[in-house]
C-alpha cells in the first residue's frame, strides 16, 4: 500500500466539566493533534498526539507533519513500518532541531496512523495484529482525582466511581505549595475507600527531593499503590535516591521522550512502574521498544493516557508487561470505537485498526485547523 496524502488536523475537545488542574497544569481543552495517512488502495489511517490545546504550539506539530514528514512519506510503503520510522527519526535535518519534543510528537502521530493502518489492512483490532490475546484489563480513574476538585466532591466522585462504575483502583493528584492539604487528602480518600482498593498519587514532577522524602514519610501508612512523577521529569539521580529512602513504588515515563531515557531510570534503580506514553515516544514503534526493556527487566508497564486512553488500550492487551490501563474519557466518543471500563476492567476493542478514528462529527465540531 502506497502511501498517496498526508493531511495533518487539530482538534480541540473540552475535558471533564469546565476545567480541571493538577501541580503544575490548568487546562479546559485537550488538544488531539494528528494526521491522516491515505494509501493508493482508499485505506486510510489516523494518528494523533495528546496537547494542552495550544493552538499556535499545536501548529507547530502539524507543520512538522506536514512540511517535514510528508514528503518523506509520499510513495512509500505503508507497511514498512519500521523503516518508516527510522527514516523520519534519523533524518540528519530532524535530528539538528531535536530528538524530542515537537519532533517526536509529530512522530508519534505520524507512527500511530502507520499501524492503524497496518491493523486496517489485516481487517482487525490492532491488538491482534501486535499478536496479544489479553481477555482481561484492570483499570485505574484518575479523572475523579484532580488537584482542582474540592474534597467533598473528592470524596463523592470516589465513592460513585467504586459503587457504579466497579472500579478497583484510584489515582489522585498530590504537589499542593502546603503538602500537608495533600497528606489530609490522601488521609481521607483512604477511610473513604477502605483498604481494598488501590491508591496511587501523581504530583507532576512539583516537589524537590526533601519535601518527597518527608512526604513519604508521613503517607507510607496509607498503602500507596505509587507515587507518580515525584520530582522534576529528568533527575534520574534524585528519583533513585528517593526509590532508596521510601517503601512506596515510584512510577514515572509520561515526559520521557526515548527508550534510552527510560533505560537511565531502569539503570538507576529510580522507577518500579514504567509509564511510558505513545504520544510522547515517537509513536508504538518506540513504545514497543520501551516494553519489551520493561519485560526484560521484569517491571510492569502502566501506560501513561497521554491521548486520554485511546490508543494506549490496544497496546496494552497486547503486550504482556501491560498490567493495568489509566481511564480519562475526555476525548473517547469523539471517536468511532470510543474506550469504555465495565466493572473496573476495560472493555476489549474488536473493530479492525487502532482506536484512532475520528467520527465525522467530531471534525465538524472540534476541528481547529
Amino acid at each position: 500500500m502506497k502511501i498517496t496524502q498526508v493531511t495533518p488536523f487539530i482538534l480541540h475537545i473540552p475535558v471533564t466539566g469546565s476545567h480541571i488542574a493538577d501541580s503544575t497544569h490548568s487546562i479546559s481543552h485537550w488538544g488531539v493533534v494528528g494526521t491522516k495517512i491515505t494509501t493508493d488502495e482508499g485505506l486510510e489511517g489516523f494518528g494523533f498526539t495528546g496537547t494542552h490545546a495550544y493552538l499556535p504550539a499545536d501548529k507547530l506539530i502539524t507543520s512538522c507533519i506536514g512540511d517535514c514528514y510528508a514528503p518523506l512519506l509520499i510513495g512509500e510503503d505503508s507497511l514498512l513500518i519500521n523503516h518508516l520510522w527510522y527514516k523520519l527519526n534519523r533524518n540528519p535535518p530532524m535530528q539538528w532541531i531535536g530528538r524530542a519534543g515537537i519532533t517526536q510528537l509529530a512522530l508519534a502521530a505520524v507512527d500511530i496512523a502507520l499501524w492503524d493502518l497496518k491493523a486496517k489492512s489485516q481487517d482487525v483490532p490492532l491488538w491482534k495484529a501486535l499478536g496479544g490475546n489479553k481477555e482481561i484489563l484492570p483499570a485505574y480513574n484518575t479523572d475523579v482525582g484532580w488537584l482542582s476538585i474540592p474534597n467533598d466532591q473528592l470524596v463523592k466522585g470516589i465513592q460513585k466511581t467504586i459503587k457504579e462504575d466497579g472500579f478497583r483502583g484510584i489515582k489522585i493528584k498530590v504537589g499542593s505549595k502546603d503538602p500537608n492539604k495533600d497528606i489530609e487528602r490522601i488521609q481521607i480518600v483512604r477511610e473513604v475507600m477502605g483498604p481494598d482498593i488501590t491508591l496511587a498519587i501523581d504530583g507532576n514532577g512539583k516537589w524537590d527531593l526533601p519535601t518527597c522524602m518527608r512526604f513519604c514519610d508521613r503517607v507510607e501508612k496509607y498503602d500507596i499503590y505509587w507515587f507518580e512523577e515525584p520530582l522534576w521529569h529528568d533527575d534520574v539521580n534524585g528519583h533513585a535516591e528517593l526509590a532508596r529512602h521510601t517503601s512506596i513504588p515510584i512510577a514515572l515515563g509520561e515526559q520521557l521522550y526515548s527508550a534510552d531515557a527510560f533505560r537511565q531510570f531502569i539503570d538507576a534503580g529510580g522507577v518500579h512502574y514504567i509509564q511510558p506514553d505513545v504520544t510522547r515516544l515517537g509513536g508504538i514503534t518506540e513504545f514497543l521498544t520501551v516494553a519489551e526493556m520493561a519485560l526484560g527487566t521484569r517491571l510492569p508497564v502502566a501506560p501513561h493516557a497521554g491521548e486520554m486512553s485511546q490508543i494506549h488500550t490496544h497496546i496494552a492487551f497486547a503486550h504482556p508487561s501491560c498490567m493495568i490501563m489509566e481511564y480519562i474519557p475526555w476525548i473517547k466518543d469523539a471517536f468511532t470505537d470510543p474506550v469504555n471500563v465495565k466493572d473496573g476492567n476495560v472493555i476489549r476493542p474488536e473493530l479492525p485498526g487502532a482506536g484512532t478514528t475520528p467520527t465525522e462529527e467530531a471534525f465538524k465540531k472540534f476541528n481547529r485547523l
